[in-house]
């Protein structure tokens, strides 16, 4: 399991303490950066929503850069992610939600 967030985000602690057990590889959207195949996967499987746009980078943005593509976006910005998002073999998990959490078996 991949775990995509950041280590400073509040929801991803959780998330990662939650799967505390679990063979998880954690990669620091910031620090790590997303492969170009990822960032088009998460793109494929989230399509708008993969982008946060009530973080405060998004609203930093001119609108220029926020009529960017979301690829371009996610490469020029990683933290706009919407976080975290897990790739559990091949299956797209966004956010820390009752669904996510059911989908891993964790509570």
């Amino acid at each position: 399991m991949r775990f995509f967030g950041l280590k400073t985000c509040d929801t991803c602690r959780k998330a990662l303490k939650a799967l505390d057990g679990h063979a998880v590889e954690v990669i620091d959207v910031r620090a790590d950066g997303v492969s170009d195949d990822d960032r088009a996967a998460m793109v494929a499987a989230f399509g708008e929503t993969v982008i946060n746009k009530r973080s405060t980078t998004w609203r930093g943005l001119s609108e220029v850069e926020q009529s960017l593509d979301l690829d371009t976006l996610l490469k020029k910005h990683p933290t706009l992610l919407k976080r975290p998002v897990i790739d559990r073999d091949g299956v797209w998990l966004q956010g820390w939600t009752d669904d996510t959490k059911q989908a891993l078996g964790v509570n």
